[in-house]
C-alpha cells in the first residue's frame, strides 16, 4: 500500500493560493492524465468497494463523478451521480446541508435505489464532510444501506471525519491519502 499512496501523491499538485489566498489546492488532474496512476487509484477503490459488498457506487458531484464511475464499472457495479440540486430530470430526492457561509443542496434520483442496495460513496477529497454526510442521509431517505465512503484524500485538518462518522453509524470511511 505504501507504493500506491506514493504513486498518488507523486502525481497531485499542490497549487498555491487557489481559490483564494491562503488555500493550497490539492489537484487531481495530473493523476487523472497519468494512466497507470488512475488505474491504481480505480483499482484500490473498486477494492474497498467490493469488500465492503457495496451494490452500488454512488458518486459526488463532480469529482466524485470522475472516480466513482469507473469504479463502479472495475467492481461491476451500477453508478448513481448525487448532484447539485436542479441538474437531475424526473423526480429526486433533496437533502440540504450548511455549509461554512449559507447552505447547498444536493439531490439523487430515488427509484435508482432500493433497500437491497449497499452503497459506497464515493468522493476524491473529504474536507469538512458535509456533502458526504448530506449523501449518507439522502441514501438513507432512499431506502438504501451505506456499505461506507471511499476518498482519494482526507484532509484531516478540517475535521471531516469526525462530523462524518456520526453519521456513518459504523460503516467504514476509508481514505487512500491522509493529509
Amino acid at each position: 500500500m505504501t507504493e500506491i499512496r506514493e504513486l498518488l501523491l507523486s502525481r497531485i499538485r499542490d497549487v498555491a493560493d487557489y481559490p483564494e489566498p491562503g488555500v493550497m489546492f490539492k489537484d487531481i488532474t495530473p493523476l487523472l492524465a497519468d494512466p497507470a496512476a488512475f488505474t491504481v487509484l480505480t483499482d484500490a477503490l473498486a477494492e474497498i468497494a467490493t469488500r465492503h459488498g457495496a451494490t452500488k457506487v454512488v458518486g459526488l458531484e463532480a469529482r466524485g463523478f470522475i472516480l466513482g464511475a469507473p469504479v463502479a464499472v472495475r467492481a461491476g457495479l451500477g453508478f448513481i451521480p448525487v448532484r447539485k440540486a436542479g441538474k437531475l430530470p424526473g423526480a429526486t430526492l433533496a437533502q440540504t446541508y450548511d455549509l461554512e457561509y449559507g447552505s447547498a443542496e444536493i439531490e439523487v434520483h430515488a427509484e435508482d435505489l432500493s433497500s437491497e442496495d449497499r452503497i459506497l460513496v464515493v468522493d476524491d477529497v473529504l474536507a469538512t464532510g458535509g456533502t458526504a454526510e448530506a449523501s449518507i442521509q439522502l441514501i438513507r431517505r432512499a431506502g438504501a444501506q451505506v456499505a461506507g465512503v471511499a476518498v482519494l484524500m482526507e484532509l484531516g485538518f478540517l475535521g471531516g471525519r469526525g462530523r462524518l462518522e456520526p453519521a456513518l453509524s459504523g460503516a467504514p470511511l476509508e481514505a487512500l491519502l491522509q493529509i
